[in-house]
């Protein structure tokens, strides 16, 4: 990244931090500020996270988009300044709230799978939050249908490995795309809801929700 690249996105994360501080006496004024230069930052190819948030009835998600595709889905258990912090070390420190098409898109069939008007994602994902097994491992998770359930051994078979069960059940756990990738439509052989990064009620609304429970 150059220093000019630097310099813009320091200012536009200083306004950013300045705004949250400060909003008060024309809130509206700040946020038309905010959003100008977060979409000039974007236009000029700046950002290489984009965020946005989006309510569902899980609570507030925090979608993060790079030019690939779907990054990461932060659930509301999760701090987005922890998350922001992540991807800043993991991807680019060039992270920021800004539009991107594929957030629109991921909102649009979100808020479609909450209304149970769609049981397939169509969107795009940018896998390089993990790697090897885990991306293995959540890649044949993604292929489980709507309204179904696997158990962390098959899920290990069909990822080539049956007997590194626990490993899976570690991939699943840090899964980086909750609810595309439905990690929580694996469930333990011997019974129970099994854990989940969302925590346990969050699993059971899903899996309620598509009828699975």
């Amino acid at each position: 990244m150059s220093h000019a690249d630097r310099r813009t996105i320091e200012a536009t994360e200083r306004l950013e931090r300045q705004l949250g501080q400060n909003a008060g006496p024309h809130p509206q004024r700040w946020e038309r500020m905010r959003r100008t230069l977060a979409e000039r930052a974007s236009a000029e190819g700046l950002v290489d996270v984009a965020l946005a948030r989006h309510d569902t009835p899980l609570g507030s998600l925090v979608l993060g988009a790079t030019a690939a595709g779907l990054l990461r889905v932060g659930l509301p258990v999760e701090s987005e300044e922890a998350l922001l912090e992540e991807l800043a070390a993991r991807v680019s420190p060039r992270v920021l709230h800004a539009p991107r098409a594929s957030l629109d898109a991921a909102r649009r069939q979100l808020d479609e799978y909450f209304g149970r008007r769609r049981r397939r994602f169509d969107l795009p994902l940018d896998w390089r939050l993990s790697a090897g097994f885990r991306r293995a491992v959540l890649r044949v998770t993604a292929r489980i249908p709507y309204g179904s359930t696997a158990s962390y051994r098959e899920v290990a078979g069909r990822a080539g490995r049956p007997l590194a069960f626990r490993a899976a059940g570690s991939a699943l756990a840090t899964n980086p795309l909750p609810i595309l990738v439905p990690c929580h439509r694996v469930l333990p052989a011997s019974g129970g809801i099994g854990a989940y990064r969302g925590g346990t009620p969050a699993k059971e609304l899903l899996l309620a929700l598509e009828g699975a429970s």
